[in-house]
């Protein structure tokens, strides 16, 4: 019997928990807010990265706060698209709707309203191509993620993709095209979903096959796949990491813990390889929620004056450029915000 299947409450103890709990404390778990705080990290330190002067503070609260909006309308819609599945499993069935604490209705129209409103603040008081790119990944969760779930191991790109689109969001918030610095930052976030989600979907492995999601641990009994690919996922955290470094956005103190951060994960990883085991699993889980925030804050703290294109393929110029300095950017044809 796994961890998860020990420790679980009864249906009748999750209901009346659920009962007793505040309307503020329903719409958390509806919208997921951990999950979307992190969404909202991510944009924030992708609008810090892609400002080329001096940060826009009204502009970056409020693309925080229609990002915000967005993710939450998002994971709500995927609630309530879920909302049976989600009974059958022990992680989840103490949420709002299958718990019976919150009506589907009650739950879309709060949905609706978040997406509108997020919408409407970043399509009109930050930028369109923000509100697009917002728009895009509760399109591609719902439409996309949500139905593939039940379909195929695959699932899981579709998500990671949701997951690397708040960078963008910020990137462009600040005024700045799509370069290669942004889709750095979205492959980073891309990838560190790989190892973390993994390693979750692999302590709760069980319950994924009992709600009927077709996640790969749920179904890679022997756990030599799963452990495969977080190894892999974790293994190339270390030279994306080091991406940043070299297109010049960040500096040589955020390569140096880039290193080490990276380093720790591909460790774990490579424990959970070997020995597939929920103790492995956790540390790995653990390991990816601490990874992130060290590594954006790094990122924010060691960051260049202004991002800009790649260095030049020569290795002299490459040295030369790590990192670049104030004058070499004010020559080197760098966007204007």
């Amino acid at each position: 019997m796994s961890l998860v299947t020990s420790t679980a409450e009864s249906p009748a103890a999750a209901g009346t928990h659920a009962l007793k709990r505040s309307l503020p404390s329903l719409y958390l778990q509806l919208t997921k807010a951990r999950l979307s705080a992190m969404a909202v990290l991510t944009t924030a330190v992708g609008f810090v990265m892609g400002s080329t002067q001096a940060i826009d503070w009204p502009r970056m609260w409020w693309t925080i706060a229609g990002t915000a909006l967005a993710a939450g309308a998002a994971n709500a819609l995927n609630q309530l698209a879920e909302v049976r599945r989600d009974g059958l499993m022990r992680r989840t069935r103490d949420r709002p709707l299958p718990s019976g604490a919150m009506g589907a209705m009650h739950g879309f129209v709060l949905a609706m309203v978040m997406a509108c409103t997020g919408l409407a603040i970043l399509g009109l008081l930050v930028n369109l191509a923000a509100a697009a790119l917002a728009l895009l990944t509760i399109l591609i969760y719902i439409l996309l993620y949500t139905p593939l779930k039940t379909r195929t191991i695959f699932n899981t790109l579709a998500g990671a993709v949701c997951g690397a689109i708040p960078p963008l969001i910020g990137w462009v918030a600040a005024g700045q095209r799509l370069d290669g610095g942004a889709w750095i930052l979205a492959a980073l976030l891309f990838v560190w979903q790989i190892p973390h989600f993994f390693a979750l979907a692999w302590l709760y492995r069980d319950d994924y096959l009992r709600g009927g999601f077709r996640m790969l641990p749920a179904i890679d009994h022997s756990g030599r796949l799963t452990g495969m690919v977080v190894l892999l996922g974790s293994l190339a955290l270390l030279p994306l990491g080091l991406a940043a470094t070299v297109w010049g956005l960040t500096g040589w103190v955020y390569a140096v813990g880039s290193i080490l951060l990276g380093a720790c994960v591909l460790g774990l990883g490579a424990r959970l390889c070997a020995r597939r085991t929920q103790a492995n699993a956790r540390r790995v889980f653990l390991a990816s929620i601490i990874y992130l925030p060290i590594l954006l804050c790094l990122m924010v703290v060691d960051r260049s004056p202004s991002p800009g294109d790649a260095p030049e393929s020569s290795a002299s110029a490459g040295v030369a450029h790590l990192p670049m300095s104030v004058a070499a950017r004010e020559h080197s044809g760098f966007p204007e915000k």
